[in-house]
């Protein structure tokens, strides 16, 4: 019984050590000087926690103007920067949730 309670936890350590840092990531962001904004870099995050600390994205739209004014963009609210960044319309966000 011993020797499979070792087996056992064997394996789950070595499952542990196996995840890759690009299964869960933390969200890695590049601030500009003088600048509210922080860029979502890649690789984008794949898994992210569920915590709750709201940002204000910049989101594509998909749309391609011809004529002026035409945004190309739009804000939207995301639960945190790891999920925004997750998203790969985004560009940038800020702290806090879009008015």
């Amino acid at each position: 019984m011993l020797r499979l309670t070792q087996i056992a936890f064997a394996s789950l350590m070595f499952l542990c050590a196996s995840c890759s840092s690009s299964d869960v990531q933390e969200n890695r962001s590049v601030q500009t000087p003088h600048s509210e904004y922080s860029v979502c870099q890649n690789p984008r995050p794949k898994i992210c926690t569920r915590e709750y600390k709201p940002v204000c994205a910049t989101k594509l739209t998909g749309v391609q103007c011809i004529t002026v004014p035409c945004p190309s963009t739009e804000e939207v609210s995301y639960a945190s920067a790891c999920t925004a960044c997750a998203d790969p319309k985004v560009l940038k966000y800020k702290k806090g949730a879009c008015d």
